[in-house]
């Protein structure tokens, strides 16, 4: 029944008669299934435009000039087209001038019911499609995978104005961000109770992206500059399969900038303060020894938040240390440094300081550069005396190490923007980061909101 009636339409369309065709003629049934899902993207494409052009054709009284305020004039029906996530659609509706030549241009208001802007070809539901496969692969993969998913030309271009357009539009919304910090109307987001009452961990890295030394052409030699990532998440914990209570990201929100740490500091707090980190029962920072993080957890979270310096990171530091104090006998270097680390572990800063003093005081015969490699760590070590306490943060259930933000430099930077052969303009790179920040941090459809609502 449903068959003939599909066939029935498909009489006055040669499109439609194909289709069907290849359906009865499909060997196999993944062929009959691709060719039933182009079936359907035809047939909604001509329900679509017929009920357009019901609308569009029907009778309506004329709107009002918003500049003079008389009566526009009709000038009959004018095609509309555009590119949508079924297909191709056409269709004609009324449009309006001003009498009295008001420069408002042509006036269609079924299209400002559709939520339709002037001269878009596109909707804003292909856009979104398109833009979420380039936030993962490059443009023109981007392209590929719309044609072959629901068989739609755009090009690889298109799809990167749309991301530029929709990168901008986040950017515009983190600005107004930033300014409802600065005057106190920031609102925190809706957390359920049962997260909110989890500790928070707050991280930053950095990561250099390539980028071109020439605005406007790929051509010269790469320039390097980095990525500052940062990290806002509450500590859950789950068991594994063997019963063991491991720690785990709860609601995971990023941050990035390609600034200095001056405009990446209140990025970061905003993020913090959006996520509830004043409320939260116990907060802690984790970071490598980079000092413009640790200036940064100095000015905006030392007031509020546990400062924990990265294990792995010390433990490098150590190393270094270790070969200084007991090379050129890697042996000797790695037995000492297994037990400095092993009480570095167990929460007794104060002794490996003093063991690497003793050692530093009864070795004889360092180079002046291996004693300046371990007054550099005593001094490191005692910078951070407060931060390496790594016992008493595993007894409260927090992470020792930076893999949270590292995994983020990863998966946000490192991942799209450094494919073999890519650099990046600024504006470019940037526009795409805030795009990809938007799908991680899940406000990424707010960018593709039609301008209006329908209302028939």
């Amino acid at each position: 029944m449903v068959l003939s009636q599909i066939e029935k339409v498909a009489q006055s369309n040669s499109a439609l008669r194909k289709r069907i065709a290849s359906i009865r003629n499909a060997d196999t049934l993944i062929e009959m299934i691709n060719c039933g899902f182009r079936l359907d993207m035809a047939l909604a494409s001509i329900i679509v435009q017929e009920i357009l052009n019901e609308h569009g054709r029907a009778p309506e009284e004329a709107p009002f000039c918003p500049i003079c305020g008389q009566r526009l004039r009709s000038k009959g029906l004018a095609p509309r087209s555009m590119t949508t996530f079924i297909g191709a659609i056409r269709w004609e509706r009324r449009v309006y001038r001003c009498r009295r030549g008001c420069r408002i241009g042509v006036a269609a208001p079924l299209d400002e019911r559709l939520g339709v802007r002037p001269y878009q070809r596109s909707c804003d539901k292909l856009k979104k499609t398109a833009c979420m496969l380039a936030v993962f692969a490059p443009f023109q993969l981007a392209s590929w995978f719309v044609k072959e998913l629901i068989n739609v030309n755009v090009s690889g271009s298109s799809i990167w104005n749309w991301a530029q357009y929709a990168g901008e539009k986040a950017k515009v919304r983190l600005e107004k961000d930033l300014i409802k910090l600065n005057n106190g109307s920031l609102k925190k987001e809706e957390i359920d109770a049962r997260t909110a009452s989890l500790p928070m961990a707050v991280g930053a890295d950095g990561v250099n992206a390539p980028f071109r030394p020439n605005k406007g052409t790929p051509r010269g030699k790469v320039v390097w500059r980095e990525v500052k990532v940062g990290v806002v998440a509450r500590i859950g914990s789950r068991l594994t399969s063997g019963g063991k209570k491991v720690s785990v990201l709860v609601r995971r929100k990023l941050e990035a900038s390609l600034g200095d740490i001056d405009e990446f500091k209140p990025r970061m707090w905003m993020a913090a303060k959006k996520e509830g980190a004043e409320e939260a029962s116990d907060v802690v920072w984790i970071s490598d020894g980079g000092r413009g993080f640790w200036r940064l957890f100095n000015e905006s979270f030392s007031h509020l938040a546990q400062g924990i310096l990265d294990f792995y990171h010390a433990a490098q530091n150590i190393w270094k240390g270790a070969w200084a104090l007991r090379g050129p006998s890697v042996k000797e270097a790695a037995r000492w440094f297994d037990w400095i680390r092993s009480l570095l572990r167990q929460g007794k800063a104060q002794e490996v300081l003093e063991q690497i003093r003793i050692s530093r005081a009864f070795i004889e015969g360092l180079s002046a550069s291996e004693k300046k490699t371990v007054n550099n760590l005593i001094g490191y070590l005692e910078d951070h005396l407060d931060h390496i306490d790594y016992a008493r943060f595993k007894r409260h259930g927090w992470p020792i190490g930076s893999g949270m933000v590292e995994s983020a430099c990863k998966w946000l930077i490192q991942q799209r923007f450094k494919c073999v052969g890519m650099s990046w303009s600024v504006e470019g790179f940037e526009n795409l980061l805030h795009l990809r920040l938007a799908w991680v941090n899940g406000d990424f459809s707010e960018l593709f909101e039609p301008m209006t609502s329908p209302n028939f």
